[in-house]
């Protein structure tokens, strides 16, 4: 059966002496009854639909709603001008975030990751890494197979759906996947992969779901950025040999009480939160 707990996974790594991408894709085989070459071959798939997605983004189209789009773009040309705060690495990781996001709102072709309303953060991470380092793209599927063991151990303990656990579920579980997959990436330890997937959703733990007109789009896709820069800070502290007081599981299963708290307007409904401002009923009241 699956991995329910990222203690398992790390208890694997270590009984088995291999690395924490490795233990999952074998899980993979497993469960799917396919073999490595299969494995391998539907993973990369996604990943190049990732790519795909990245590079066929239109700067100039906006959602049915005409609430969302052209961000993407818009933070690109204010990268080229050589005046960004936070640089080139991380400048791409905003813009990358922006236009998945936005891609996803105007119903273009997208990979969940977990989910739609969070397709932004993974390749966000990713893509950057591949374009502007020079990750070889074998290292990107056993990163993709690292984030896939974190977020099946989410789905498994709590949840990924921001109608059942508010949008932690969704950004705050796309964060820590990533997180894992930017360690797994980067060349560190499974327990450090564990370390940056839990401070990733701890700093998301919370998060309400709260879709203004109940749509995708806002608050949702700039919270594709967010989980993709608080993935980023996980990561390099994990690496750093920065510990998480609070195990992975642990915080997975409080991520869990906390959504199961959580009011319903909060849930998804799109009767709470920024969906509530006045602004918010207004563009409600516009669309509807």
């Amino acid at each position: 059966m699956p991995f329910d707990s990222v203690e398992s996974i790390l208890n694997t790594c270590r009984e088995q002496d291999k690395p924490f991408w490795a233990v999952i894709l074998e899980d993979d085989i497993h469960e799917r009854g396919t073999d490595r070459e299969e494995s391998f071959s539907r993973m990369k798939q996604l990943w190049h639909n990732m790519l795909q997605a990245d590079e066929t983004y239109d700067r100039n189209l906006k959602s049915a709603s005409g609430i969302v789009g052209t961000d993407g773009g818009r933070m690109l040309d204010y990268l080229h001008s050589n005046d960004s705060l936070c640089g080139g690495f991380i400048g791409s990781v905003i813009a990358g975030a922006l236009k998945m996001g936005e891609s996803n709102a105007c119903m273009k072709r997208i990979v969940a990751a977990p989910t739609a309303g969070a397709c932004g953060v993974l390749p966000a991470v990713l893509i950057p890494c591949y374009h502007r380092f020079g990750c070889p793209e074998s290292r990107i599927l056993e990163a993709l197979y690292t984030s896939a063991g974190i977020g099946q151990v989410i789905a498994y303990r709590a949840s990924i759906a921001g109608a059942s656990g508010g949008c932690q579920a969704e950004i705050g579980s796309a964060s820590s996947m990533a997180a894992g997959a930017l360690v797994q990436l980067r060349g560190g330890t499974p327990e450090q992969i564990a370390d940056a997937a839990a401070m990733a959703l701890k700093n998301l733990l919370g998060l309400v779901c709260d879709p203004v007109a109940g749509l995708v789009e806002v608050p949702c896709i700039k919270r594709n950025v967010i989980g993709a820069m608080g993935a980023v800070a996980a990561a390099d502290m994990a690496l750093a040999g920065i510990r998480s007081n609070i195990p992975a599981d642990q915080v997975f299963d409080a991520m869990r009480e906390i959504g199961d708290k959580m009011d319903a307007s909060l849930r998804e409904t799109g009767f709470g939160g920024l969906a509530a401002t006045p602004e918010g009923i207004r563009l409600r009241d516009r669309l509807s």
